[in-house]
């Protein structure tokens, strides 16, 4: 009786899903904000947790089902409509380099480092900051890059060029703190660092947010002042 019982509830549970999650369309599905990807999560737990409580019959499994999910449709539809209630619900993103700088304060805001942000840009088949005019941290914790113009994509048969030695960037100092690993790596010592900064009006490493070492492009800074300028 027992097994009936529970075969009822997982059909009833099942057909009842499926319905739920067509009605609310493809955005709970995608997660596109933080809202909607813990609504999704309390909406299985609410039926994986029902089905095994021996307490809980199908009316209450009904029930909860149904009201959680007119509880996120009016939400959608509040959203839709109201827009300053849009961005409570689903939030905006946030500029983490804006213009060909990085934006401190937002990455501060959202808990991020370099370490993360650089991460994220690898992951975007981007490999160094100085490659980007524009980035946005999207509200569902993914970045959206615009590359400065010269590093558009464009295939090398495009222009009939021939194949070049590619080489991987190499962050020297990050948040005023120097990498000296990377520097050995390099087969490079700190005065040469040095040396590379006072060429481009640096005494002092740890005035710099970053720098990054590109063979055949030198070296990239951003100062902590340039970083901190962008949101006053």
């Amino acid at each position: 009786m027992k097994m009936m019982y529970l075969a009822a509830e997982l059909v009833v549970g099942f057909i009842l899903l499926f319905i739920l999650v067509k009605f609310l369309g493809k955005k709970l599905i995608n997660q596109i904000t933080p809202f909607t990807f813990i609504a999704a999560i309390v909406l299985g737990e609410l039926l994986g947790n029902a089905l095994y409580d021996e307490k809980i019959g199908l009316r209450y499994i009904v029930f909860s089902m149904i009201l959680w999910a007119l509880l996120l449709f009016i939400v959608e539809i509040l959203g839709q409509k109201f827009l300053p209630l849009r961005k409570v619900f689903e939030g905006k993103p946030s500029v983490l380099i804006h213009n060909g700088v990085l934006n401190r304060e937002q990455l501060k805001k959202n808990r991020m480092n370099i370490n993360q942000l650089q991460s994220l840009l690898r992951q975007s088949e981007t490999f160094s900051i100085r490659e980007v005019a524009y980035c946005y941290l999207e509200a569902n914790g993914a970045i959206s890059i615009m590359k400065k113009s010269p590093k558009q994509k464009l295939q090398q048969d495009d222009i009939n060029l021939p194949a070049q030695t590619v080489h991987v960037p190499v962050t020297l100092i990050r948040d005023g703190e120097l990498l000296p690993d990377e520097l050995v790596d390099m087969n490079q010592n700190k005065e040469w660092l040095m040396n590379q900064l006072k060429m481009q009006g640096i005494d002092n490493y740890q005035d710099v947010f970053l720098a990054e070492w590109l063979e055949g492009d030198g070296l990239f800074v951003q100062t902590l002042e340039q970083v901190s300028a962008i949101n006053k």
